[in-house]
This record gives structure tokens, sequence and C-alpha cells, in this order.
């Protein structure tokens, strides 16, 4: 899925299977001021071979920043962490693990595989909102990201 905000220079890419978190992040991203592309991916199957743009993602954007939860199919978002940032290619992406768990053993690993930012989403829609705004200000308004091909 691409949202397309305006004239997007940048990219989000959401990695997360369930529908209901999705479209709570559109909701939430539809005020946004920054613009940018939001594309989704369902599973870590479909994150990597978004990421290295193979098969039906030939075409699209490497993204700026990667949002990803933990508990998916196919590969989880811990093996799509490590290989990410295993891999020269993509390790610049900032990750921000956006998961509903609260393990100490998450946060530590998560953040020994270079996470750059682990955050707990939150259950109540106007903390989500919240958290959305604040990953929307720092990551596109705030901070200078690495720009690759």
């Amino acid at each position: 899925m691409i949202i397309d905000q305006g004239h997007a220079a940048m990219s989000l890419l959401l990695v997360e299977d369930n529908p209901a978190d999705v479209r709570l992040m559109q909701e939430a991203l539809k005020t946004s001021r920054a613009r940018y592309r939001f594309l989704v991916v369902n599973d870590g199957e479909d994150a990597m071979t978004f990421l290295r743009r193979s098969d039906n993602y030939a075409d699209m954007p490497v993204p700026d920043v990667i949002l990803l939860d933990l508990n998916l199919p196919r590969k989880d978002g811990r093996e799509v962490l490590s290989e990410v940032k295993r891999d020269e290619k993509l390790r610049h992406i900032p990750i921000i693990v956006l998961t509903m768990s609260e393990s100490s053993d998450d946060i530590i690993r998560c953040y020994v595989d270079h996470a750059n930012c682990f955050i707990t989403k939150p259950i109540d829609l106007d903390k989500f909102d919240e958290i959305v705004r604040l990953i929307e200000t720092f990551w596109f308004m705030t901070v200078k990201l690495p720009r690759k091909a």
C-alpha cells in the first residue's frame, strides 16, 4: 500500500501485519504537516523484498525511516531488524521499533541490533496519535537523515 502526502520528498515504511494498526497509523498521518510517502508491507519477508527492491518492489524508493513491528508473520521483526542492520546497503536507514512488547529482553535485543528507537504502542488512541506526532516531528522535521539511492 502506498499513500502519497502531497509532493513527497521522503518516505516512511511501516512493517505491520495488523490491519487495525495500519489504519490507525493512516488516520494519525492524515493531518500531517510533513510531506512524505507512506508505504506499508504486512510481513517480514515482504519487508526484506521491499528493502532490497526485488520482485514487485523494484521501482519503490528506499525508505528514509522504517517503523517496524516485532511480531510479524513469515519473518519476525527481530530478524528483519538484524538483517537490515547487517546489510551495508540498508543499515543507514533508521528503524523505529513500534510494538506491543514491553519485554526488557526485546528492548535490549533491539538496541543491541542497532534499532534507533524502541516504542511500545499505546492502547489509548490519543496517546497513539501523540506518539505518531512525536515520531513525525522528530524524524521528518528535526533530524537530518542520510540519503542513499
